[in-house]
């Protein structure tokens, strides 16, 4: 899918020893790098406007992600491997344009893959800018900002847990409002951000979302059969599933790195979808009467996904690490799109710190 990009930024199709892809590029080649991560039903699209306002000095690099826009519909995700697949590519991609250190930038799940690239390579990063990330422990099924799964299994995570309805106007490239539940169109301007927001570039974002690969093998994955409410376990491929609690690992690897970049927490304080009562996790739509048969609060709670991230970064500063949180009023998921000022202010003093 062609999307048209503003002036001054430039698409390139890079091919790493991992996978091919389409980058978006600005800045002079010779600046500081920037590496900017899409989150979830988005691509390399979501960034151009914070690309294009980086302060003198910087330039921005910003990949579609493996499953997502132009990159490669050969290479599959692992979910086994959690935000692994993404967190190499990102390594590889550096590799190839011959960077050894960059400041990185994620917005949800792209938030998610950072959590990841801490834990692996925090040598390569001079600073970490999340932007509404993913919780560190992932998305769905667990219960306290400790990560303690609801289940042994991790059912109510991963693929099976994904409207079908939406995955299927996808699909179809849907960019109509008939379906008020599941249309991309309504989706992205109900939880993307604060209604009656909307942005710019409407029309460019929606063919973004609608950019993602989705199949059995992508998204939203496959499932395992369950006997734990809601009956679905994770799976094996695709993103929805890598984000399970079930592939996270060792959580307390961030904090325990040696070398710790600073951190920037930037998020909004209507977020719908990365939230404390996520509107997209089963607990919270369970306890609404959404989901029949939701077992109470006792066994499947909403997951705290703020109360997580601010747990993994209080250990973080705990031993040896700094960050600073921004929470935007009246902000909803995508505080980059949302309130660029706001968002820029705190994002370009991070980066001259």
């Amino acid at each position: 899918m062609t999307i048209q990009t503003l002036p001054g930024i430039t698409s390139k199709t890079i091919t790493t020893p991992r996978l091919t892809t389409r980058v978006l590029l600005s800045g002079n080649d010779t600046a500081t790098p920037v590496l900017f991560l899409h989150g979830n039903a988005s691509s390399a699209t979501y960034w151009e406007e914070v690309m294009l306002a980086l302060p003198e000095g910087f330039r921005g690099i910003a990949p579609d992600q493996r499953g997502y826009g132009d990159a490669d519909r050969a290479k599959k995700i692992d979910a086994t491997r959690g935000m692994g697949d993404f967190a190499d590519d990102a390594i590889a991609l550096l590799d190839t344009l011959g960077i050894d250190k960059a400041h990185v930038v994620g917005h949800s799940m792209g938030g998610s893959v950072i959590w990841r690239l801490l834990s692996d390579h925090p040598e390569r990063f001079l600073s970490v800018t999340l932007a509404a990330p993913g919780s560190p422990y992932g998305f769905g099924g667990t219960k306290d900002v400790h990560g303690t799964p609801n289940y042994d299994d991790f059912a109510g995570s991963g693929g099976g847990t994904v409207n079908a309805n939406f995955t299927q106007l996808m699909a179809a490239g849907e960019r109509g409002v008939d379906n008020p539940q599941a249309s991309p169109r309504i989706v992205m301007n109900s939880f993307y951000w604060k209604p009656p927001f909307k942005a710019a570039r409407e029309e460019e974002l929606l063919s973004s979302l609608l950019s993602e690969h989705v199949g059995p093998q992508e998204y939203p994955g496959d499932m395992t059969p369950s006997a734990n409410w809601p009956n679905v376990a994770p799976g094996v491929y695709g993103p929805a599933n890598a984000l399970s609690p079930k592939y996270t690992g060792d959580v307390s690897r961030i904090w325990k790195i040696s070398s710790k970049p600073r951190i920037l927490w930037v998020r909004g304080d209507s977020d719908q979808i990365v939230g404390d009562q996520s509107l997209f996790d089963l607990g919270t739509l369970g306890a609404l009467g959404a989901v029949p048969g939701w077992p109470g609060a006792e066994v499947f709670p909403s997951q705290p996904m703020v109360g997580q991230t601010r747990a993994v970064l209080e250990n973080y500063k705990a031993n040896g690490g700094a960050y600073t949180e921004v929470v935007l009023a009246n902000v909803g998921h995508t505080p980059y799109i949302e309130q660029p000022e706001a968002f820029n202010s705190a994002f370009h003093k991070h980066l001259k710190a």
